[in-house]
């Protein structure tokens, strides 16, 4: 397999690779205040990215690279004064900067990810320290050049621990005009010393417009219920594209459907259900099944605990919902039953049970639940 045909770690299946995104949807929170400390002439070395997958944290690195790249710093030089503070972050696409990103020729960027193993031909499972070694080597070999370096690592959760410690020495003490941005899902998982050596930006769900118009930007062809699919991808890009690319509002539909006939299980309907997630395409149904009935579990533990009805995704959601989670005790048990149901299931796949069982198991779980119910 050639370099230029192996998989990225930090693309999403159906979607441009965010260097190829050039807008950011929704956040423009994240973009003023970067943009604030860069006019301030006090940018911040380090930047740790975080908030829910798919919401623009990775665009927004591309994005403030391709800035800060063609970007030239003020020297204060010149004879007409200072130029005016930017107001955006946007670069024409036929910028050279933007082109040589968009083919991973800038020699102003560092990207770190997994690497891909040739032992195994798969993408490795941890960011190695081998990997986060590379940044040392790129601000040593960069170091006469005049312009910024920038290093975008993608994801630091994905670091082991030796590849943590190295970053840390590398955000410790970075070079003059290094800027390095940490893209982070789960940044309570990062070492302490590492989020307080960075500026923290948060990026929030987007609402069903934004959502929309990222998924056209992405190439994706609008939904037809944008609230809905946004609802049901908690206001993330990335798993819009993933839900309507495998019909995950049909998917998660028959999911209220089997809930709703709670205690009393339509075993036809579930056995359907768990074979789909067998044979050819399975594992992606599975995962979707999985992912979904979380969704479903914590709603309707939240719709318990607080006794306000949910914004429907599908047409009778509501309403199963508030029968099935009447009011704080039936929360408590909801919420106990998604704390471990899944997971389970996800361990017996890892040693390789059967997928339809794990899953028609899961459905006989949520029926004995149901049945506890007071008024079941």
């Amino acid at each position: 397999m050639t370099e230029d045909a192996l998989p990225e770690p930090d693309r999403l299946d159906g979607a441009p690779h965010p260097r190829q995104t050039a807008r950011l949807f929704g956040q423009p929170e994240a973009e003023a205040a970067f943009l604030a400390a860069f006019t301030s002439g006090r940018l911040p070395h380090g930047w740790l990215l975080t908030g829910p997958e798919g919401v623009g944290k990775a665009t927004f690195a591309w994005r403030a690279a391709r800035f800060l790249l063609a970007t030239p710093p003020d020297t204060g030089d010149s004879l007409f004064g200072a130029p005016p503070p930017p107001r955006t972050l946007d670069i024409d696409d036929d910028h050279p900067v933007a082109a040589r990103l968009r083919a991973l020729s800038e020699p102003g960027l560092c990207l770190i990810r997994r690497p891909w193993d040739e032992k195994t031909k798969k993408l490795k499972s941890q960011l190695t320290v081998d990997e986060v070694r590379r940044v040392k080597s790129f601000f040593h070999m960069s170091a006469g050049d005049s312009g910024r370096r920038v290093v975008i690592v993608d994801s630091a959760d994905e670091m082991n621990a030796s590849a943590a410690n190295a970053l840390l020495k590398e955000l410790e003490e970075p070079p003059a005009d290094a800027v390095l941005f940490l893209i982070s899902h789960r940044p309570s998982g990062l070492l302490p010393t590492i989020r307080s050596r960075c500026r923290t930006l948060r990026f929030g769900p987007l609402s069903p417009d934004d959502l929309t118009a990222a998924l056209a930007e992405a190439g994706q062809t609008p939904p037809e219920n944008a609230a809905a699919l946004a609802e049901l991808a908690a206001g993330s890009v990335g798993e819009a594209v993933r839900l309507a690319a495998h019909g995950g509002l049909a998917l998660y539909r028959d999911l209220v459907m089997l809930l709703d006939g709670l205690p009393r299980l339509d075993r036809a309907m579930a056995l359907r259900l768990s074979e789909a997630t067998a044979g050819k395409g399975g594992e992606t149904a599975f995962d979707l099944t999985l992912s979904l009935l979380d969704r479903a579990l914590a709603r309707l533990a939240r719709q318990g605990a607080t006794g306000h009805p949910l914004t429907e995704i599908v047409p009778g959601e509501a309403k199963t919902f508030a029968r099935l989670a009447p009011d704080p005790v039936a929360a408590r048990l909801w919420a106990d039953l998604a704390a471990n149901l899944t997971q389970r299931a996800r361990r017996g796949r890892a040693v390789n049970l059967d997928p339809a069982a794990l899953t028609f198991d899961m459905f006989l779980d949520l029926d004995r639940t149901a049945a506890q119910l007071p008024a079941a």
